[in-house]
């Protein structure tokens, strides 16, 4: 059967290739043409368009890009219309990819959503569209399930795939030297993996980095990011495309919010998470959002686990106060703790797998194609 797949950002570039390798398991012959990065790629898509090319974060930013969205929709359409899938099936990415999920239910074709864009968060009537338009939602989160329920919608729970990416990591042995850092203990800072969020967060990051002189910092930078964006930093130690090896490693981390929070915590690293965008997003933002928290941690353990600073709190001070607590043996004992029972709630490895299963099956079932 033939699968086109659309991924908008790093994070749902390494879901969409563990789902495409389950796919591929489950459907030997499939076709599968992705919006996507590399590691779709790798796993075997064919790629029409790089995510770098849509990433854009916030009201304010995605305003000021509407033509070049509108143009890229334009083109996606296109290119779902070329292909003739059996199949959309959209990775988390809501903006843009309820538009295409709208366009391709016009054009009678099923549509598969695997990770729920975070509609609970904000703008929460977006599930009644989702139940228009979207034939299977699967979800990665226990507590989706029960919110979509509240519409009348049943989505399916699959496990959180970041088990998938966390189980599948082999540690480098030779991490430290072949990057040149020292022995001293690392804090690793991981600014994001979007233009926009190294700009805003790597500065504050780095500026903590001489309270702790006992310690090296080091920072996560990505390949897919012009290495200019890295210069606030440019004192520090950078690795690319490395940030578990880096955790592996880390004391303790600095992390923009988002999917590497989760990442950081289940890789057992005691972290601090920082937020901060354009004024008008976040005056916006605060009148939108409806729920208490930004980090996936204390959102999954629904009470703080770790701290946030958000917008105006990030500051050195404070920064450098909340790292100092990081370090400390009595909260970092209590912080590992609420981990353990963090890995618990988001469960064993699997995901994708069992996404994908789902998927081929009910795909099947739909069309009554066995290949």
């Amino acid at each position: 059967m033939k699968y086109f797949l659309i991924a908008g950002e790093r994070s749902g570039d390494l879901h969409g290739a563990n789902l495409i390798a389950g796919l591929r398991r489950h459907d030997p012959q499939a076709e599968i043409v992705a919006y996507g990065g590399e590691q779709m790629q790798a796993a075997g898509a064919t790629l029409r368009r790089h995510y770098r090319d849509m990433a854009f974060m916030g009201f304010w930013e995605v305003l000021t890009h509407l033509p070049t969205i509108a143009g890229i929709l334009r083109a996606c359409k296109a290119d779902v219309r070329a292909f003739g899938p059996d199949v959309l099936i959209l990775i988390d990415f809501a903006g843009f990819n309820l538009r295409m999920a709208a366009f391709a239910h016009a054009e009678g074709l099923p549509v598969y959503y695997y990770i729920s864009p975070k509609i609970w968060a904000w703008n929460q009537r977006r599930a009644l569209k989702i139940k228009a338009v979207v034939s299977r939602m699967f979800c990665i989160f226990p507590f989706e399930v029960d919110f979509y329920r509240k519409y009348h919608y049943e989505a399916e729970y699959v496990g959180n795939p970041l088990m998938d990416a966390l189980s599948a990591f082999r540690p480098d042995p030779h991490f430290r030297s072949a990057n040149h850092l020292s022995s001293r203990p690392i804090i690793a800072l991981l600014p994001g993996s979007r233009a926009q969020e190294v700009k805003a967060l790597l500065g504050p990051m780095a500026a903590v980095a001489p309270f702790f002189p006992d310690y090296q910092f080091v920072v996560a930078g990505v390949s897919n990011l012009p290495a200019a964006l890295y210069a606030p930093a440019a004192h520090l130690p950078r690795v690319t495309d490395a940030a578990y090896d880096l955790l592996h490693v880390a004391d303790a981390a600095v992390v923009a919010s988002g999917t590497a929070t989760l990442e950081t915590a289940l890789l057992r690293v005691p972290e601090v998470v920082v937020y901060r965008t354009s004024p008008l997003t976040y005056q916006l933002a605060k009148r939108l959002v409806r729920v208490g928290f930004l980090s996936l941690v204390n959102l999954i353990m629904q009470r703080k686990t770790v701290t946030e600073l958000i917008q105006d709190e990030l500051t050195t001070e404070r920064l450098r106060q909340e790292v100092q607590q990081l370090l400390d043996p009595v909260s970092r004992k209590a912080l590992l703790a609420d981990y353990e029972r963090l890995a618990e709630i988001v469960g064993p490895p699997g995901a994708s797998e069992r996404a994908a299963a789902g998927m081929v099956a009910h795909l099947r079932t739909a069309t009554g194609k066995t290949r």
